[in-house]
């Protein structure tokens, strides 16, 4: 993350003295994320393969976590922590280095940190996780979902409660989550078949707009009754195949369509085509074309546009701009490794912005449908390319 970010609050004129302290609530399991990049071709069996880059940073929710901490929102995140050095390492990351607030968040005592290895290549990436399911706290029922032993990035609903890496071997008081998650503006969840997460209900009856993306379905019922939560969500961001699958559709803008008769927000990802979205309650649809670059690693693409659709959402502005702003931050993530490390901050979205009104190659149509960061972004920026911090462990001062 650049050390010179513009201070912007993309929520500062709507801000009042009795709006919640929490932007966006989340929970769900943090991984350490060892990403190796520069690789040829895939491994092979038999073989040593070696990787012309690497580095390591907080994986799994904290993707999602980090990117709306840089977007400027007050994020808070539920979550449990290994007692060793990677979960050390990944608390300190995420409420010293991006400050997120972790007062929901605990230190599991002899508990490790679950670790995914993803290798980078031809424009895909290949994970291998391995973590154990956290513990309850003290004096809570887990969570339904609690850390998934598969180490899904995306999934959600890590046991949470309180205390901190210094505090570990305490005895925490029992923790009110996740039936009783903080007042906030918004809050993330993954939607799992089968699956209810008590906290997501509660988040919405104290006003939090619920977005919720979902996985690949196992069980192959692609049923949308089969996801309870659904029914608390003000957006649904699933992929285009999940949403033809979902609503027997054979067009992902026709699954959209079909989508927000049953959420006011549907969101279907496109991939390299863009996305589209349709406002279930006026009927407004916005198609935006994603932005070519060259990838070096697509892992936290997906959380961070979601992170940028949210900001924008949350901020009210018109559902092109939530669709284009979301693309770019994603466009700007794979152009660095490190999943949530890669997540841009404003700096990043200012240096881009600067660089592209520049190329006298661009499209004036293309130009026009970012005009409204003209309203956002400082008058000046540092050149590009921004480099980032170095995802890694072990540097010491």
């Amino acid at each position: 993350m650049s050390t010179d970010t513009p201070g912007i609050d993309p929520l500062q004129a709507l801000r009042a003295p009795r709006d919640p302290a929490c932007d966006v609530f989340l929970t769900g399991p943090v991984f350490l994320d060892i990403v190796f990049t520069g690789l040829d071709s895939a491994p092979v069996r038999g073989t040593e393969s070696w990787a012309r880059g690497m580095g390591s940073s907080p994986g799994g929710v904290a993707n999602m976590a980090t990117a709306l901490a840089r977007l400027g929102l007050r994020t808070s995140l539920a979550a449990a922590f290994g007692d060793d050095h990677y979960g050390e390492y990944c608390w300190d990351a995420l409420e010293q280095g991006e400050g997120i607030d972790l007062s929901m968040s605990h230190t599991v005592p002899g508990w490790h940190s679950p670790v995914t290895v993803s290798m980078a290549y031809e424009g895909e990436r290949t994970m291998v996780s391995h973590g154990h399911e956290a513990p309850a706290p003290t004096g809570t029922a887990a969570p339904t979902g609690a850390v998934a032993p598969t180490g899904s990035p995306a999934s959600t609903g890590a046991a949470a409660g309180t205390g901190s890496p210094a505090s570990a071997g305490a005895a925490a008081p029992a923790p009110a989550f996740p039936h009783c998650p903080p007042r906030a503006r918004a809050a993330i969840a993954s939607l799992a078949p089968g699956r209810s997460e008590p906290w997501v209900a509660a988040a919405a009856r104290n006003g939090a707009m619920v977005f919720a993306d979902v996985g690949w379905d196992e069980t192959g019922r692609w049923d949308l009754d089969a996801l309870p939560d659904l029914a608390h969500c003000e957006a649904f961001l699933p992929n285009a195949e999940e949403a033809m699958r979902y609503t027997r559709t054979d067009c992902p803008r026709a699954a959209a369509h079909a989508l927000a008769e049953r959420v006011p927000l549907a969101v279907v990802t496109l991939g390299a085509e863009g996305a589209y979205a349709v406002d279930g309650r006026t009927g407004v649809a916005a198609a935006v074309p994603a932005i070519e670059v060259e990838a070096l690693d697509p892992t936290g693409a997906g959380d961070v546009f979601v992170a940028g659709f949210v900001t924008g959402t949350l901020a009210d502005w018109p559902l092109a701009d939530r669709l284009a702003f979301a693309g770019l931050t994603a466009a700007l993530s794979v152009q660095e490794f490190g999943g949530s490390l890669s997540a841009p901050g404003w700096a990043e979205v200012a240096a881009w912005w600067q660089l592209i009104r520049t190329c006298a190659s661009q499209d004036p149509a293309a130009l026009e449908r970012y005009a409204f960061l003209d309203d956002l972004l400082p008058t000046t920026a540092r050149a590009w390319p921004l480099r980032r911090a170095v995802p890694t462990i072990g540097f010491r001062q």
